[in-house]
């Protein structure tokens, strides 16, 4: 029984229409195929390549036909094929008059051309040239410089996309489909440059394939069939000059869909929509158009009714659009203006959820002298520093930190900006965008002329002086930088302080799920089995709290697993978690160095600290924590003054109470416990502190 067309859809559904269709191929060329079959094939033939024609004139964009370039090698193939059966028939029955090879041939024959050998010949000829010399050589030329630009570019795109990525502009996965989406492009691109050799090669084969016919048929016709010359001639060159056609029309319709591929935007448009709007829709070019139009129709001995009657419609066009181009203006409303919702229509909307706006994570206002540094259009180079900021802040503490919303506050001093972390101001400042601030490090060799003020990062003393004194502050030993990069060094030091804050449960969902493509088994066993993602995140704030980052996020996830059996107290986990990186810790403190510097506590403040922790936290005397405060101060800062870190060593149920003490007011102390130093560290023992 003979399946259906549902069925046959199915077969070729499921992987058997690319066998089918080679095999296909090859039973045209060596299996003889009658007549009927022929003008089926050939019919199929026209069908398709106007169907590819059409299908590239209504797709969006050049990469959704990205398949374009298989189909442009199987719609070849298919014409050579056919080109290969015909002239098989030709050869063999051409004897039998012009309906030898099938109607459609004996149609582009005898209809086409007249029946006039010689005409024919001339029509074959000028498709060819206009196929081979015009279309295929410009679509060619288009597609070998199109694949150059892309390849060329390919890696300035690539670079872009990490950089939106890295500034929060992208998903991982937006990043990723537009990478994809470029190495698709280049793909395309380049297989359409190769692709081209296909038609040029298809258009010389036909040129030889009909002489070859020619003469082959009059060979046959005249020697073997007994023909006389000139009626053997008139047979054959019909015939070959039919088939010849039949299959130059779908390679120039072919070609022709090339060349409009290749000659596309790469950005989604409609193509009949683009011509519309950009030829036709400038009413100063139709107005134009239609005066020359009349003109040329009014010169005595032209025809007058054609170029008059073309004069009034495109005048008429050119009206139209110049009347809705003033009634627009006359509104004063731009089309994409006039799309939105009114007011009354807003006001009568109901309130919904979507209405209400997310608080941003971080926030810049800026008051409205400071815009120039924002606007990139005047020069400001504040975004690009913000970027550059976000991107090292991101690979020191651990986790993506989120983009920084930038907007005007005209409640804010004209030179003044505020930072927010979560709609909540955190930090305020006045800079001068039209000077640059001078730091003295300590050793300037003597005092300059400017305006005094305060590094907003650190709160040191400085001056702003202007951009031509930069040279000579340089020279005196000064700092000298730009506004931008003040604000800059000023959002990520608070970036730093508030990086707990910016870390919260999708944060540390997308964490996991990066941990979980390097080692899916322990992300597995980590969350929710072992610890419920609520504990997760507090133990990873617990540890950016003490400035610890958290890129070593399996080494974290490790401990937890193996401990959390035994607590799921987000106090005692992260106690657990800082032994595990202790390597690490006392790396980020001490450097490469073998040797540790550190304090200790006398015994009698350890039993202190010891009872105070154990009675569940209670707080020490505050006239003992100020007295101890003042003494971890003062070891700091003989610290700092060796250019040495001040480390206090201290048993490992006390560590977290001292930590919390000190924390704000001696920012530069590292408090350790024991058991977090490494076993080849060598601990120098700089005094006890009672």
């Amino acid at each position: 029984m003979t399946p259906g067309p549902r069925r046959v859809f199915e077969m070729l559904r499921n992987g058997l229409g690319a066998p089918m269709l080679v095999l296909a191929l090859l039973a045209m060329v060596v299996v003889p195929l009658p007549p009927m079959i022929l003008d089926v094939l050939f019919s199929f033939n026209i069908a398709m390549s106007l169907v590819v024609l059409l299908a590239v004139i209504y797709v969006q964009r050049p990469l959704d036909f990205s398949i374009f370039p298989i189909v442009l090698l199987i719609t070849t193939m298919l014409r050579l094929a056919l080109n290969v059966a015909s002239t098989r028939v030709i050869l063999l029955k051409g004897q039998e008059g012009p309906g030898a090879a099938g109607k459609v041939i004996e149609s582009f024959g005898e209809f086409v051309v007249g029946g006039n050998f010689a005409v024919g010949i001339v029509a074959f000829a000028i498709l060819t040239i206009i196929n081979f010399v015009v279309i295929t050589k410009g679509a060619g030329r288009v597609s070998e410089v199109t694949a150059r630009f892309i390849l060329d570019a390919m890696p300035g795109k690539q670079m872009a996309i990490d950089a939106d990525l890295n500034a929060g502009l992208l998903t991982r996965d937006e990043a990723k489909a537009r990478r994809e989406e470029v190495r698709q492009e280049a793909d395309f691109y380049g297989a359409m440059d190769g692709a081209n050799k296909f038609i040029r090669g298809d258009a010389i084969a036909g040129i030889l394939i009909l002489f070859v016919t020619i003469i082959g048929g009059l060979a046959i016709g005249v020697m073997q069939h007994g023909l006389p010359v000139g009626e053997a001639a008139k047979i054959y060159t019909l015939l070959s000059i039919g088939d010849g056609l039949v299959s130059q029309i779908p390679a120039l319709l072919v070609s022709s869909a090339v060349a409009l591929l290749v000659t596309r935007a790469s950005r989604k448009q409609d193509m009949g929509v683009a011509m519309s709007g950009q030829v036709l829709g400038q009413h100063k070019a139709l107005t134009i158009a239609a005066s020359i139009l009349l003109l040329v129709g009014l010169v005595p001995g032209m025809p007058n009714l054609a170029f008059l009657s073309l004069a009034a419609v495109v005048g008429y066009g050119a009206w139209v659009m110049r009347k809705r181009a003033l009634e627009a203006e006359r509104a004063g409303v731009d089309p994409e203006v006039a799309a939105l919702p009114s007011p009354e229509q807003v006001a009568n909307a109901e309130l919904g959820w979507d209405d209400l706006r997310p608080v941003d994570p971080l926030g810049l206002e800026v008051g409205y002298r400071l815009i120039p540094l924002v606007d990139k259009a005047q020069g400001g180079e504040l975004m690009a520093r913000i970027k550059a900021v976000r991107r090292k802040l991101t690979q020191d503490v651990g986790f993506l930190i989120p983009p920084v919303h930038i907007r005007d506050n005209l409640e804010l001093a004209p030179t003044a900006y505020r930072l927010l972390v979560h709609g909540v101001p955190v930090a305020t400042a006045e800079i001068h965008p039209d000077r640059l601030l001078a730091l003295d490090p300590g050793g300037a060799l003597h005092p300059i002329d400017g305006i005094p003020g305060k590094d907003p990062a650190f709160g040191l003393d400085a001056l702003w002086i202007l951009p031509v004194q930069r040279a000579n502050a340089e020279a005196a030993g000064y700092t000298v930088v730009d506004p931008a990069t003040v604000v800059a060094t000023h959002l990520s030091h608070l970036v730093r302080e508030q990086a707990p804050e910016l870390l919260g449960h999708e944060e540390v969902q997308q964490l996991l799920a990066t941990l979980a493509r390097a080692a899916p088994k322990l992300a597995e066993d980590l969350t929710p089995k072992a610890l419920p993602l609520a504990v997760v995140v507090r133990v990873l704030q617990n540890l950016l709290i003490e400035r610890i980052p958290v890129r070593q996020l399996r080494r974290i996830a490790e401990a937890l697993v193996e401990h959390a059996a035994h607590t799921q107290d987000p106090g005692q986990l992260t106690a657990v978690v800082r032994t595990a990186l202790g390597r690490f810790i006392v790396q980020e403190i001490a450097g490469p160095s073998e040797e540790l510097p550190v304090y200790t506590l006398a015994p009698n403040l350890e039993r202190v600290l010891q009872d105070s922790a154990q009675g569940g936290g209670a707080a020490l005397e505050p006239g003992l924590a100020e007295r101890l405060q003042q003494s971890l101060a003062t070891c700091a800062g003989q610290q700092e003054a060796r250019n040495e870190p001040a480390v206090v060593l201290v048993p490992g149920q006390v560590r977290a109470a001292l930590a919390r003490l000190v924390r704000h007011s001696v920012p530069g102390l590292s408090v350790l416990s024991y058991n977090e130093v490494p076993e080849d560290k060598r601990l120098k023992l700089l005094g006890t502190i009672n």
